[in-house]
């Protein structure tokens, strides 16, 4: 089981702040495949970054169930 912190829009489009995910992945990238077959609307972020124990992680990064998950939006500012 993975527990995934959102934030930002990320946080609107699945409409809660964190959520518990029971399924078998095992990088980063199939949690994003996961969470945007389950949130289609996810697909229509330019882009996503994904922290891993408080440090940036890359689609190839392997996950562990203990594993602390945030996904951060992209943010603009002025």
């Amino acid at each position: 089981m993975f527990t995934v912190k959102l934030f930002g829009i990320t946080r609107e489009i699945i409409g809660s702040p964190t959520i518990e995910i029971q399924a078998t992945i095992g990088t980063v990238g199939e949690l994003l495949n996961y969470l945007k077959g389950q949130y289609p609307s996810l697909k229509k972020l330019t882009s996503v970054l994904v922290a891993v124990n408080n440090e940036y992680a890359d689609l190839d990064s392997s996950l562990n169930s203990n594993d602390e998950i945030a996904l951060i939006p992209p943010v603009s500012g002025g």
